[in-house]
């Protein structure tokens, strides 16, 4: 009898602690559970924030990279067809082969003309273009014409943004670079070009170009003696 009710009693024990078991987490250690399930997902969360964030610096720095590019390109074209052509303005003025400002807004930086200037349509224009560059509103800008003597420009087109200062070097035919460009002879080119574009929160960028070849200058000591 006495082993009967041991082994009852044993049973008993044994249902007790099997049910104790399978009642589940007690309220601290769900508490803690959450806890360090919260400071796992915080840090996935701050590492996918850091991700996303490097992710859209790496884009903006390689788009304004390739806009560099893109207006380094446009410049390279244009500067490496220049031909010697003396235009007229708008105003009917005659403008040399080649000038360049630094009056702001109100005057482009740089004029000249290229050729090359491809007609796929048949249209009835020249080969040649004439093209401005400008700095205006924070942006570096290209403008062409259409018709080179008299005629008004086209819409501009945007190369570069947040433009604070564009500075110009220019190469002559002894090799000494010199700040601005005012020859004597109104269809001299220059033999290279270099350009300083400064812009809002990024090092100056440096960039420089080989003009086309164009006339000899003339010497007029040379032209006397020969003459003589």
């Amino acid at each position: 009898m006495m082993a009967r009710d041991a082994h009852r009693r044993g049973e008993r024990d044994f249902r007790s602690d099997g049910r104790s078991a399978q009642q589940g987490f007690t309220l601290i250690e769900l508490l803690v559970a959450l806890m360090i399930f919260a400071m796992l997902a915080s840090a996935g969360v701050l590492l996918l924030g850091n991700s996303v964030s490097a992710q859209a610096q790496v884009k903006a720095r390689l788009d304004d990279m390739a806009a560099v590019q893109r207006a380094g390109g446009a410049l390279a074209g244009d500067l490496g067809q220049a031909v010697p052509r003396i235009t007229r303005t708008e105003a009917g003025t005659l403008a040399p082969a080649f000038w360049a400002h630094d009056d702001g807004e109100a005057q482009p930086v740089m004029q000249f003309v290229r050729g090359g200037w491809d007609n796929l349509g048949d249209l009835p224009r020249p080969s040649l273009q004439k093209v401005e560059y400008w700095v205006r509103q924070g942006r570096l800008e290209r403008r062409t014409y259409a018709q080179l003597d008299g005629a008004a420009g086209d819409d501009p087109a945007a190369l570069l943004d947040n433009v604070e200062a564009v500075t110009l070097r220019f190469r002559d035919a002894e090799g000494q670079w010199r700040e601005d460009w005012t020859p004597s002879q109104p269809d001299l080119l220059p033999k290279a070009v270099e350009m300083t574009v400064t812009r809002t929160g990024e090092p100056p960028v440096m960039m420089r170009f080989l003009v086309a070849p164009g006339p000899v200058e003339k010497l007029e000591g040379v032209e006397g003696a020969a003459g003589a």
